[in-house]
């Protein structure tokens, strides 16, 4: 068996850790913002909803706010104080407890990345689902602190002729459509938006990094201390490629968001091969071509 990506008992400790000390959750607030915008666009009435391990409650507490909820359970990365409104418990999601067909609504925000068995949490998520019932997810995607990763990359190399792993290699979108394709979702829909944060220096994202709880939780890290020379080159290197004219730095975070729905009769379903009742030459006004006929794309 292959060893997981992540250690995620490291990665509970970081977040532990970020959480006590001030979560920076400027990140967070945003995407909770358009999960509200992207719930209040669908037309369907939910009443049990689940929150899987957001790093902090705002997904929950908006899910409760809503004039349907009947239950919201938040299923949390850390032990955390009740609210109101809010059944919680703390759950792996990797190991989800929920039974089948049991809430109609599941969200998760910026927490799936740092998941090793991802195909299989979006399995247990659909089977959860009742029919007809929804998730919607927000992850980070590939193109997530690219500038951290090429910094490093070549810090490392020049000097310790070698390159560890310091960022996690995040999903992309196509690889996200299949698998909830995988997972057995119906109508899945996966879209990209790219935030670019900008710091006064490389130093400041790394301090929220770290209050995020998103520094390295890869299994195969480096154990050893970083360097200070290696730190010092990946920041000059960091300003030399990625400073605007103010000399402020961009970070990137490539921000995935996915949604699909468990199966229903009700749903939109593909036309069988061969069942369309007009040819698409006709509707574009164009010559169809026969099987095996080819046409030059320079002819006039």
């Amino acid at each position: 068996m292959d060893a997981p990506l992540f250690d995620t008992a490291l990665a509970r400790r970081r977040l532990a850790r970020a959480r006590a000390a001030g979560y920076a959750d400027f990140l967070l607030a945003r995407v909770a913002e358009d999960l509200e915008d992207r719930l209040g666009a669908v037309l369907r009435r939910f009443t049990d909803a689940v929150d899987l391990g957001t790093p902090a409650p705002a997904a929950a507490r908006l899910l409760a706010r809503r004039p349907e909820a009947a239950t919201t359970l938040r299923l949390a990365p850390l032990p955390e104080p009740a609210e109101p409104g809010l059944a919680l418990a703390v759950a792996d999601p990797e190991t989800l407890p929920l039974g089948p067909g049991s809430v109609d609504l599941a969200v998760s925000l910026l927490a799936l990345q740092g998941v090793n068995d991802l195909p299989g949490t979006l399995i247990q998520l659909r089977r959860a689902l009742r029919p007809d019932g929804l998730f919607l997810g927000c992850l980070f995607g590939g193109a997530t602190l690219t500038e951290l990763r090429q910094s490093f990359g070549q810090a490392e190399s020049e000097v310790e002729g070698g390159v560890s792993p310091r960022v996690a290699p995040f999903a992309a979108v196509r690889e996200l459509g299949a698998l909830m394709q995988r997972a057995g979702f119906a109508l899945p829909v996966v879209d990209a938006e790219t935030v670019t944060v900008r710091y006064a220096d490389p130093f400041r994202l790394l301090r929220d990094l770290r209050a995020m709880g998103l520094t390295n939780a890869l299994s195969e890290r480096r154990r050893a201390p970083l360097r200070r020379e290696t730190l010092m080159r990946a920041a000059a290197l960091y300003q030399e490629r990625f400073a605007d004219v103010d000399g402020r730095v961009r970070a990137t975070f490539e921000l995935l968001w996915v949604s699909g729905w468990a199966p229903h009769e009700s749903q939109q379903k593909p036309l069988r091969p061969g069942s369309a009742q007009a040819r698409l030459a006709d509707a574009l006004g164009t010559t169809e071509l026969n099987a095996g006929s080819s046409k030059d794309r320079s002819a006039p």
